[in-house]
């Protein structure tokens, strides 16, 4: 199944070419969430995730749509990977269905493990 999240503000001309965008690849459910709760806990992005089953697919219009934060990207990717689920990332050239997305997808977990291995050095 393929499942669409966007995150959108009122005023932002994008959120419609976002939206024709995920139902345009046949995601079954969009989830939406505001600019705004974009920021903090993501509420809708947990419920996407809760929604979907193992080999599902998370599709967005760009990676800056999950978070801007690079720390942040490397632990939604994962909590992705764990529930073993795929991401695919429209505009990024990501999809985690190819041999070349989950390589993509090893990066950030291997950026995620030099983070959490620097991050014990440095409290030693």
């Amino acid at each position: 199944m393929l499942v669409g999240y966007a995150q959108v503000s009122s005023d932002d001309e994008n959120a419609q070419q976002q939206l024709a965008a995920l139902r345009d690849v046949g995601c079954e459910r969009i989830f939406t969430e505001a600019a705004s709760e974009a920021s903090g806990d993501r509420p809708e992005l947990t419920a996407a995730l809760d929604s979907m089953g193992k080999e599902d697919t998370l599709v967005v219009w760009r990676l800056d749509c999950l978070t801007d934060s690079m720390t942040q990207l490397i632990e939604i990717v994962e909590t992705i990977e764990k529930r073993g689920v795929h991401l695919r990332s429209l505009n990024d050239a990501i999809d985690t269905t190819t041999s070349g997305g989950r390589l993509v997808f090893r990066v950030f977990g291997a950026l995620a493990n030099l983070g959490e291995k620097r991050g014990h050095s440095e409290g030693a």
